[in-house]
């Protein structure tokens, strides 16, 4: 990793960090929260590629979840992670190809939180049965949903603003 990418994962965990910690709104019937994390983790991705992604990702939104919601810290290291990971490798040099970098990513997310979050609404007594907790882990769907677009709208529009940063991932 080159310098410039040891710092720019530093100031984009802390900004995951600051941004997932300070937009939380409660979700009581996963125990989880909505955010506006995906913005910090979809520029840090597009701009300064797989590694900064994961690492913002990763370790940003799971710091986030220590203070916050400290039973998905472990999975939020890996889930958001590997969203910040599959963004980074996705994006292109174009529009489009960003656009799909951060569907994908975000699809990840929802998907990863969904099983996560069905366990947990059995493990942590939310939900009885079975179908309770996929009805529980269903009504954080539609509020992930809105990170993912909300991520997708602000980085796609923004990153290539930052070409100056790193050119070689932005040239378009």
């Amino acid at each position: 990793m080159k310098a410039r990418d040891v710092a720019a994962a530093a100031i984009f965990i802390a900004l995951t960090f600051v941004v997932t910690r300070y937009t939380v709104i409660p979700i009581p019937a996963t125990k989880g929260y909505f955010n506006l994390g995906e913005v910090v983790i979809y520029i840090a991705a597009i701009v300064f590629g797989p590694l900064v992604g994961a690492l913002a990702g990763g370790v940003g939104a799971g710091l986030a979840d220590l203070v916050a919601a400290p039973q998905f810290a472990l999975f939020t290291l890996i889930v958001k992670g590997i969203e910040g990971l599959l963004v980074g490798w996705l994006a292109g040099r174009t529009p489009a190809a960003r656009l799909a970098a951060t569907l994908v990513g975000g699809a990840w997310m929802i998907a990863g939180y969904f099983t996560v979050e069905v366990v947990f609404a059995q493990r942590l007594g939310i939900a009885p049965t079975p179908a309770a907790a996929i009805g529980a882990a269903l009504t954080e769907v539609p509020f992930n949903a809105v990170q993912v677009i909300s991520g997708v709208i602000v980085a796609v529009l923004v990153a290539p603003r930052l070409r100056g940063l790193a050119p070689q991932r932005l040239a378009s």
